[in-house]
């Protein structure tokens, strides 16, 4: 069910799963409230909800999070709310495929795909940390090696 809070003659809107038609029931993953399909257990995230599910577990913010669609091609499934074609895109270049509404009216994920997007976002903090904290290292080395005293110790190392 979808609410539009910004249109007064419709409150709520029954929308259906684009891949069996069935009714989308509201329920509760990893903290948001999406639409569930419960025959194929595929969920619509509107808009800003996957966005919001990503930051369950990657605090590092947007900017770090990489390129969300880098190409997409249309599908027959349909959006829930505008009837639109999904496009079909690689989630940030990982090897999960998801829909999304050209419209911007939200994303499609098959079942368990909200469980893969958490994984693979906890990965690229993870991975992110690592790098911050091997150029932190780098950097200060670097600094070491120019600092006055590295190069005293190197002259006389190698002698006069």
């Amino acid at each position: 069910m979808i609410v539009h809070p910004d249109r007064e003659d419709v409150k709520e809107v029954q929308v259906k799963c684009p891949r069996c038609g069935v009714d989308l029931q509201p329920t509760e993953r990893h903290k948001l409230k999406v639409s569930y399909c419960q025959s194929c257990k595929g969920m619509w995230l509107e808009h800003d909800e996957l966005e919001q599910l990503e930051d369950e577990v990657f605090d590092f913010g947007d900017r770090w999070k990489g390129t969300l669609v880098p190409r997409a091609t249309p599908t027959n499934a349909k959006c829930p709310e505008c009837a639109a074609s999904l496009q079909r895109f690689r989630y940030r270049f990982y090897d999960l495929e998801m829909e999304f509404c050209p419209n911007q009216h939200g994303y499609w994920l098959d079942d368990h795909e909200d469980t893969r997007v958490l994984e693979l976002m906890k990965q690229e903090e993870a991975d992110l940390e690592r790098k911050l904290l091997v150029e932190d290292k780098w950097s200060a080395m670097l600094r070491h090696m120019h600092s006055r005293s590295f190069f005293s110790r190197l002259k006389d190392l190698f002698g006069p």
